[in-house]
Formats: structure tokens, sequence, C-alpha cells
């Protein structure tokens, strides 16, 4: 069963409010949005065009692969598919904001933060996310969220957008075996 939970509406008020809120924090320094192949990226994007229309601060935008730093890797999973990594600022001394689609386990973000130190040694990383979805695995919490999502271990969570070829902006939660 497939269940709408946030539509592009839903979805463009939660980046705005998530843009205000990284407006507030960041007065000074630059945003330095770090998108996560491949939701992430889409989201850093809107939420630059959001701090641009909305606030005084400089935001730049960077896209990272994080494949070669999965823990899942190894597991047989199947072949990597390795895609670009493009941070085309310094990343000593930045204020890093990781962009996700969905936060469950926590385990894309520590490899986000593993390729992340491997090129630099930010000033702080932070997290902004679409969707918690609860469920931890490693002591990782959002700093900002768009929506918490309660969900059982064997939900899933579908984040679509139209950058990605959809026909629409959507959040589903598809509940298994019903």
């Amino acid at each position: 069963m497939k269940n709408v939970i946030m539509d592009a509406p839903a979805i463009e008020r939660a980046l705005k409010r998530i843009a205000h809120e990284i407006i507030e924090k960041h007065t000074t320094a630059p945003a330095s949005l770090i998108g996560i192949r491949t939701a992430g990226v889409f989201i850093a994007s809107r939420l630059a065009e959001y701090i641009k229309q909305y606030g005084q601060i400089p935001v730049q935008t960077a896209t990272l692969d994080i494949t070669l730093y999965r823990d899942d890797v190894a597991m047989g999973t199947g072949r990597a598919i390795v895609r670009a990594t493009q941070i085309n600022f310094p990343v000593d001394g930045a204020s890093i904001i990781l962009i996700d689609d969905v936060l469950f386990t926590g385990r894309t973000i520590r490899a986000a933060m593993d390729a992340v130190i491997d090129l630099g040694r930010p000033k702080v990383i932070q997290l902004a996310v679409l969707v918690d979805r609860g469920h931890r695995e490693l002591p990782i919490k959002a700093d900002y969220t768009g929506k918490n999502i309660p969900t059982t271990d064997d939900d899933e969570i579908k984040v679509v957008l139209t950058e990605s070829g959809s026909n629409e902006d959507a959040v589903y939660l598809i509940k298994k075996g019903d």
C-alpha cells in the first residue's frame, strides 16, 4: 500500500522553512550545501535558491558521491557505480551542511561525513533532511528536518522529485506486506 505523506506544496513549505532556519544560523559564514547523490543534490539546489531568495548570506552548493564510503558495498549488493563528487570550494574551515532526502539508520550520513573529512577539516558539519523516519543505528541527528515520519523497519519512504524525471514532487510511505 502506498500513501502520499507529502505532496508538492508540503515539500515546498518544508524546504522553505529549512532555508529560513539555515539563514538564521548562518549570519556571517557562507552556507556550503553538499547534496548527497542523488535526491540530496536536487534538494540542495532548491534550498540554495530559497536561501538566495530570502537571505543575505552567500550560499554555495556541491555534489557528493558516497558509494565507496558505504559499509554495505562489500556485502555483495552488486557492482558499485561511482559517480563524480563535485566540490568547488575549500572544505577546510567551511560550515558544511550535508543534504539528503531521507534519514533512516544514519549509515549514509556517516559515509558522507567520512567522504567530506577526507577532503579537509570543516569548521562544522550539519545535516538537513527532507524526511526523518527514525530507527537510527548510529548516533546521528538532523539539524534541519522537513518532516518526522514514524515508520516501522519494514516500511519504505520514497521521495520522488521532478528533477529525477518524475512528473511530480511527492513523498510516499510504502507499507510492506499490505
